[in-house]
């Protein structure tokens, strides 16, 4: 499973959008030049302190439940929601303050607001997309089926060969940091077609190999193409639909990364125990193929500065008139100062808050252990039970299964959610929504985790029937599902500043393990044995089980004391 929107994925992520990071920090250089650069589009830069408590209802792109949140400054909303426009900015400006005349949309109604298309176009839009992002999930861990005849063919181990695996998985990780940030200056679309165009020709490579070589280095960057993909989708959704009618499509998209992976093994199996190997690449290339098409015709641009950019083109076409002009064409961004920041923010939040870490290192454990049962399952299945290819790629099944029930059960959080903000205002007056009130599903996910690998750690005998592991596999696969959704929704309203950089930062760590752990995964299992190998990983997931808990409990003190905090920054 991969980096998801990453990997709740960046669907269920917020938009990669380093603007809104920065916006309104004391240091940054585009306060600094406002007054000169930008004249009456821009609201006089008011204090942090007169900010903090407008709060107004909106929604996570995590995971679309509603919550409060500061009012955002007119550079947020420059920069990817103009619905949330001030509506007395003209009242804000003097009259000889005006440079030019902003491009902004009529409403709703405006033919080129993307929340104006029809509701059908908007589902094949989702529709698309979701599908998009199965594919490149899906060819990360279908890999995995080929192992035996593609060995056989090449000369090469199944380490070596593991590392096909392990390399689209970095792969996956890195893409984010570095190309999700151009979408603020080209718009989604390019990246989808250019990245997923880019994904289906390294496919190529993989179908044709004729070494191991071309198909390690052509995983890589496979993975590093499709990664592209992923890392804006998730936005195209929240241009789409308003926060009323946002949590449907979320939950069709959010749920593809997740189901991507458990799908690749389960095809796979039956493919490669029927026909050559290669047909795994052939039928990937005739998806992506298809998939190409279909986000060519039916994909718009839809991030609502570039769609503003090209209506004031137009709308200059048209009158004659050069000084119709949209934000993004006088904001002055250096796309290398945003890539860096893309870059190195990421892991000043990693190592330097405890929050972050802790959370990041127990997600990359989980994904970590998840991508190692891929080279885990064929092995204790066909030793155990005499599994044949097929067979054990349906074990998979439980664990697909047990995240189409945690997905499911998203009305349950969302109610808890809605209760704890019931809570709040009777208690201190004010309907407002603290980050931890987003970790209760992670904390029952914890424990589901632990409960689901020691099940299936000391239930793989000979004596037990197949299916009672399998369903201890569900029992981990419900966890993990819950445990992210959690985990990514508390690191974007723990560290509102820097949402994107905590996401990247999670992304990074989860991608990091998912590669490592696969390449110790079948020794450990061979000198620990199956059942003791298991009990390990369990032991792991208990260690790191308490921590959302403990964060439910004193992550207000903890976020007042971190470096990262909107106060610490203010």
């Amino acid at each position: 499973m991969p980096d998801l929107p990453t990997f709740y994925p960046q669907a269920l992520m917020p938009e990669k959008d380093n603007s809104r990071e920065t916006a309104g920090r004391p240091d940054g250089d585009l306060v600094a030049n406002t007054t000169q650069q930008y004249n009456d589009h821009l609201i006089p830069v008011q204090s942090h302190a007169s900010r903090r408590n407008h709060l107004q209802p909106t929604r996570s792109y995590v995971d679309s439940h509603s919550y409060y949140s500061r009012r955002p400054s007119d550079d947020e909303v420059r920069d990817g929601d103009s619905d949330r426009r001030p509506e007395s900015k003209e009242d804000l400006s003097s009259p000889d303050e005006k440079a030019y005349k902003e491009v902004t949309f009529d409403g709703h109604d405006d033919p080129m607001n993307p929340k104006s298309l029809p509701t059908w176009r908007k589902w094949s839009i989702v529709l698309v997309l979701a599908c998009g992002s199965l594919c490149v999930t899906f060819t990360s861990s279908a890999y995995t089926s080929t192992y035996e005849q593609m060995n056989a063919e090449f000369g090469s181990s199944v380490i070596v060969a593991t590392l096909g695996l392990s390399l689209f998985v970095f792969g996956l990780g890195l893409s984010p940091m570095l190309l999700g940030p151009l979408s603020e200056f080209y718009g989604r679309r390019p990246i989808y077609i250019v990245g997923f165009s880019m994904f289906l020709i390294w496919v190529i490579p993989s179908a044709v190999a004729q070494n191991i070589q071309t198909m390690l280095i052509a995983r890589f960057l496979d993975g590093f193409s499709g990664s592209a993909f992923l890392s804006v989708a998730g936005g195209t959704v929240g241009d789409l639909f308003t926060k009323e009618t946002l949590a449907a499509p979320m939950m069709i998209y959010s749920a593809a990364p997740f189901l991507g992976p458990g799908i690749g093994p389960i095809v796979g199996g039956f493919v490669n125990y029927n026909i050559n190997w290669r047909w795994t690449y052939y039928l990937i290339l005739i998806w992506a193929g298809i998939e190409l098409v279909a986000i060519a015709l039916l994909v718009p641009e839809t991030y609502a500065p570039v769609v503003l950019r090209n209506k004031a083109r137009k709308k200059r076409a048209e009158t004659g008139d050069d000084s119709w002009k949209a934000n993004i064409e006088v904001t002055e961004k250096s796309i290398l100062k945003t890539v860096a920041l893309s870059l190195y923010r990421p892991f000043l939040l990693l190592f330097l808050d405890p929050m972050c870490f802790s959370l990041c290192l127990f997600s990359a454990i989980l994904l970590g252990i998840l991508y190692l049962f891929f080279g885990a399952f064929p092995l204790v299945f066909s030793t155990v039970y005499g599994f044949n290819l097929w067979q054990y790629g349906l074990g998979f099944l439980g664990i697909l299964v047990g995240m189409l029930i945690a997905i499911a059960s998203d009305p349950i959080w969302h109610y808890l959610y809605i209760h704890q903000l019931d809570v709040h205002e009777r208690k201190y007056g004010e309907r407002a929504s603290e980050p931890e009130y987003r970790l209760p599903s992670s904390i029952v996910g914890a424990w589901f985790c632990v409960v689901g690998l020691f099940w299936f750690g000391w239930t793989i005998y000979p004596s037990v029937h197949w299916i009672v592991p399998i369903i201890g596999t569900s029992f981990f696969g419900i966890g993990i599902i819950l445990t992210y959704v959690g985990i990514f929704t508390f690191l974007v309203e723990a560290f509102p500043l820097y949402a994107a950089s905590a996401l990247s930062a999670n992304s990074f760590a989860r991608s990091s393990f998912a590669g490592a752990f696969p390449l110790f995964g079948r020794q450990m299992y061979n000198t620990l044995g199956f059942h003791w190998a298991t009990t390990l990983l369990g032991c792991l997931t208990l260690v790191m089980a308490p921590f959302p808990y403990l964060f439910y409990v004193y992550g207000k003190r903890l976020r007042a004391k971190s470096r990262f905090s909107p106060e610490k920054v203010e």
